[in-house]
This record gives C-alpha cells, structure tokens and sequence, in this order.
C-alpha cells in the first residue's frame, strides 16, 4: 500500500475518520527534506524502548530536521460506545500538561521553532513533532512532547470547548450531502462493527461525554505497548534510540488492546437512497474489501488501478466520464484496514442523472469482475505504479507515514524494497482469480444522496 493511494483512499469513506488536519497543515507549508535515497527505499532500522515501545528509524541526513509521530491504537474503533471519545481525548492533549497551560505549551514550541499536533482517525491517535536536529533545539521540544503524551491535565474548561467544537462539527456534517453518504455508507456496509461507527460519535454520544472519560481512555490506550514510534531525520541510531526513550520511555507499560472482532461478509445486497436537496447525488457503491497485509492486495490494488484507481484513463472513467459525461470524476480503492476495510467505488452526477450513472458503475464492476484487464491495460497499470514510486519516498514526511504505517499494521520491514517487484509480479490470471474471489457484483451497498427528480 503507498501513502498517497491511502490518502486518496480515505477521500470519502474516511473523510472524517481520518482527520490529519493539525499534523499535515502545520508542516504543509514547510519545506520538506528530500531523503537520499530517491530510486531505492530507504532502510528501516527498528527495536523495541525498555517498557515495550516499538521503534522505526529511518536516518535522513540532508537537512537538520527531525520528524517524529508516536502512534497508539486508539482510534475510533476503541470507542466502545462512547462514539466521539477518542477524537475529545486527542483534540485535548496539548491543552494542558503537567503544570503548563495551552497557552505555555504553544509558546514552547513557537519559541523553539517546533510544530507539534495531534489527531485521532478510525484506528489511530497520532502525535507528532517536528523540529531543528540541534540538542538545544530538539530536546526541550521533546521533553514537552513527552509530557503531553505522558500526563495531559484534560482542563474542564478546555474539555467543554472541545466538546462543543464537536456538536458544531455533527451538525455541520447533516448538512453535507458528502459526509451523509460516506456515514451512511460505513453503517450500512459494517452494521454494529467498531468499522460502522460514526467517527465523531453522534450528539447524544458526545453529549454524554465526561472530563472522566477522558482521563480514563488515556489511561487505558495511551501506553507504551500501544505505542509506535516512528522518527526521521537527521539522527545516528543512538540519537534516535536516546529521543524514542526520551518521548515514551516513562510510558507506563500497559497492555495491548484485545483484537476488533472479524468483519462478516454482506449476505445480500442493500440500496439506501437519503433525500438531500444538493445540485448533484453523491452515490457510493461497495463492500468489505481487505486487510493489510492480504495475499491477494497486489493483485487487487494492480487490478483496481485499470478499473478506477488511475483516475481519468481507468474504466470507470472512460465509461462514465468520457462516454456519457454523467460525471467530472469517478473512482474505486480499496482501504485496507487491521481487518476488511472498504471496497468502493464514487462519483457525483446531476440528480436527473443518478439512476443511470449508477447503473453504469455496477455494469463496469460486473464486467470487469468476469473478465479483468486487458494486457495492455496491465502493462499501463504496472507502468504507472511503479514509475511514480520514486515520487512517493521522496521526503520526510511520506517516509514518516510510511514507517508509521508498516508498524501500526505489523507489516515486513522489506515492504518498501519489495514493492516494485511484488506490482511487477502480478498476472492477469491472478487479478482475475482475486476479483472474482473477493468481490461480489451481486451483494453490493448502494448509497446515494441527493434530490430525487420526477420522471
């Protein structure tokens, strides 16, 4: 899986699940440190803390920079009922530690010159830090990082203004035809599973909502065998081993949160149509796909790039877009997950156009499951993904998504060397055989959101 394909993959399902707004738009407008090694993948060095913390390194030494994310399972999906609990507890972390107020806290990390933020999507609660490489500089950063992650006061008053922030957030997402659907979407293709809930909870769950709460998920999921840390920059392996335990060494151990329960398959399929009045109908089509670390992801993710993964040269666009002009854009992903995150396909169409453009996705997803790609369209598709991977290792930043990831998700540390080859490796015969296995044309879920227009 590549970053910038996760991103786009979250586009709509995950929109608010996977809110990255603090960490990505305060680095957005800095100037990123190329790493050195542009055509190879870079080499991830990795060990555990002294209290369970597992660590990725990835040394990039061209600018004295340092970014850093330490990374807990806890997002969403450990809500347990208390919908909006994890996003409240995260949103609340930099706004008192230890005996520094906000206010303290933020002028630490402009004095220094550091960026400092935290969010907490589906599965994950990330915080992050990015700073100058001088002892003088990092350090203090780092110490008042640790003392966020290790003793947040949860300020009352803090804890009510977030909370509204929230109630604002719900309210504002009923008026969204986007977010109606990609809800609307998760629910009815997950049901009662962790997967199914609303990311932001509802305003009856995030009403109920207490200061205590708070403190106790903290407690529970913000700990060091929950942790993972991943950090590039310009450190030697006993700098990066001195900062990992410098961030999380005073941790208290903790435990592994249990595993989510299995994702079941959808038994028949299920339309839901939601009344909106918007200019366009946002329609949203699909089902459990896979999980990180599938055997049959690279033929599927291959197979996905002809079908609508490769944006205006896929199938789905040449039908939808080019052919009959029902849509400016129309796409398929899958998001793998810890377990069956979604298959979807997406387009947005002129409400008198809706039924059709529907009709049309289901046709060339039918199609393509019976017959697959062309050889032509796999050689196009195997060019494209690996001729832009370069690009996608080409910074800090995206090695830092990438390492966070492989350790989130337990995955091989080779992932990054073995990628090309592993796209390279993929036959027509596998992708057929992996689509027809895995997707069902016939148990499909259907949401549109939109006017309905008179025939």
């Amino acid at each position: 899986m590549v970053i910038n394909h996760i991103l786009f993959s979250h586009r709509i399902l995950f929109d608010m699940k996977r809110k990255i707004a603090g960490f990505l738009v305060l680095i957005a407008g800095l100037t990123l440190a190329p790493v050195a090694l542009v055509s190879a993948a870079p080499v991830i060095q990795h060990w555990q803390t002294a209290n369970g913390a597992r660590v990725y390194f990835v040394p990039a030494p061209e600018l004295p920079m340092v970014d850093v994310s330490v990374i807990f399972d806890a997002g969403g999906v450990r809500d347990e009922g208390k919908g909006g609990l994890s996003q409240l507890t995260s949103g609340l972390l930099e706004d008192g530690a230890g005996n520094l107020n906000a206010d303290q806290i933020a002028e630490h990390f402009e004095g220094l010159g550091a960026q400092f933020a935290a969010h907490a999507d589906g599965e994950m609660a990330t915080a992050s830090l990015r700073s100058l490489s001088k002892p003088e500089i990092l350090k203090p950063a780092l110490d008042v990082m640790a003392l966020i992650l290790r003793q947040p006061t949860f300020p009352q008053d803090s804890f009510e203004r977030e909370r509204k922030r929230m109630l604002i957030s719900l309210r504002q997402q009923k008026e969204s035809p986007e977010q109606i659907a990609a809800l609307a979407f998760e629910k009815s293709v997950y049901g009662d599973h962790p997967y199914g809930a609303p990311p932001l909870g509802t305003e009856a769950t995030v009403n109920a909502l207490t200061r205590d709460d708070a403190v106790k998920y903290h407690s529970r999921y913000y700990v060091a065998n929950n942790a993972i840390v991943a950090i590039v920059g310009a450190l030697d392996r006993a700098q990066a081993q001195a900062l990992a335990e410098t961030l999380v060494g005073d941790l208290p151990q903790g435990e592994v949160p249990p595993p989510l329960p299995p994702v079941n398959d959808l038994e028949a399929a299920n339309t839901v149509t939601i009344e909106h009045p918007s200019a366009q109908t946002h329609i949203l089509v699909g089902q459990p796909g896979i999980s990180r670390g599938d055997p049959d992801y690279f033929a599927l993710y291959v197979g996905n790039h002809t079908l609508g993964g490769s944006g205006l040269v896929s199938r789905l666009s040449e039908e939808i877009r080019e052919k009959r002009g029902l849509s400016y854009s129309v796409y398929s992903y899958f998001a793998p997950m810890r377990d069956r995150g979604p298959f979807t396909l997406g387009l947005q169409t002129r409400n008198e156009k809706a039924a059709e453009a529907t009709q049309v996705v289901r046709d060339v997803l039918a199609d393509f499951v019976a017959k697959g790609p062309t050889t032509k369209e796999l050689h196009a598709s195997k060019q494209n993904i690996t001729g832009g991977f370069p690009l996608r290792i080409d910074t800090n930043k995206k090695i830092l998504g990438y390492i966070g990831m492989i350790g989130f998700y337990n995955m091989p540390l080779n992932y990054l060397d073995t990628f090309i080859g592993r796209i390279e490796a993929v036959t027509l015969p596998q992708i057929q055989d992996a689509f027809k296995r895995r997707i069902q044309p016939d148990k499909m879920v259907t949401v549109t959101v939109g006017r309905t227009v008179a025939k």
